[in-house]
C-alpha cells in the first residue's frame, strides 16, 4: 500500500465513524440530554460491556501512545487524538494520530 493510499484510507475511516456517529448518537441525545444514561446505555448486557471496555481500554492504550511519544517522538499537535478519542470515538482519534505521526515524519 503506498502513503497516500494509507494517508486517504486513514481520513476516509475517521471521517465515516464520526459521520456515523453523529447520525445514530447525536439524535437520541438531544432527545434526551442525560449523558449519563447514554454512557451507561453502553454496559446494558454482558456483549455490550465487553465491546465498551474493549472501547475504553483502546482510548487508554492510545492516550498512553501519544503521553509516551510527546517525549521520545515529538508528533506536532499529538494531544488532539486522545480527546477525538472521547468524542467521536476511538476509530477517529486513532486515524487522526496517525495521520499526525505520518505528517510528522515520525512514522520511521
Amino acid at each position: 500500500m503506498t502513503t497516500g493510499t494509507f494517508r486517504l484510507l486513514l481520513v476516509l475511516w475517521a471521517a465515516l465513524f464520526a459521520l456515523l456517529f453523529v447520525v445514530i448518537v447525536i439524535p437520541p441525545l438531544i432527545g434526551d440530554p442525560d449523558l449519563l444514561a447514554a454512557i451507561s446505555a453502553g454496559f446494558v448486557n454482558p456483549y455490550a460491556t465487553g465491546y465498551s471496555l474493549d472501547t475504553i481500554m483502546c482510548w487508554v492504550v492510545l492516550t498512553t501512545w501519544v503521553a509516551y511519544e510527546a517525549k521520545a517522538r515529538p508528533v506536532k499537535h499529538g494531544w488532539i487524538a486522545p480527546l477525538l478519542g472521547l468524542v467521536p470515538g476511538v476509530a477517529t482519534g486513532f486515524a487522526v494520530y496517525l495521520l499526525l505521526r505520518l505528517n510528522s515524519g515520525t512514522n520511521k
